[in-house]
């Protein structure tokens, strides 16, 4: 087997664990940057490669930091919060 089969799979680029923070976050932007036009004009092939390798490269960057931060507007609590209606705000009744 050589670097770039996986289980009988064809990896594109370096295997995520192989690479330092800075070329990890690197790859991310790209493969995010490019995640649209892949997905509205990529043949299937090339979307299933995408997939597979923005799964990998994310799941890379999840390992290596579990307490991430979370922003709690990227919560469910935090979606809830942001699709209720607002209250109007009270006003001094005319005296």
């Amino acid at each position: 087997m050589n670097e770039h089969d996986e289980r009988g799979t064809t990896m594109t680029g370096v295997d995520p664990g192989r690479l330092d923070d800075q070329q990890l976050m690197k790859e991310l932007e790209t493969i995010h940057r490019t995640r649209h036009d892949t997905l509205l004009y990529g043949s299937n092939d090339a979307l299933r490669a995408h997939n597979e390798r923005m799964a990998q490269l994310e799941g890379e960057y999840l390992r290596r930091n579990p307490r991430r931060t979370v922003a709690a507007g990227r919560t469910r609590d935090g979606a809830r919060d942001r699709a209720a209606p607002c209250s109007p705000t009270p006003t001094a009744p005319p005296g």
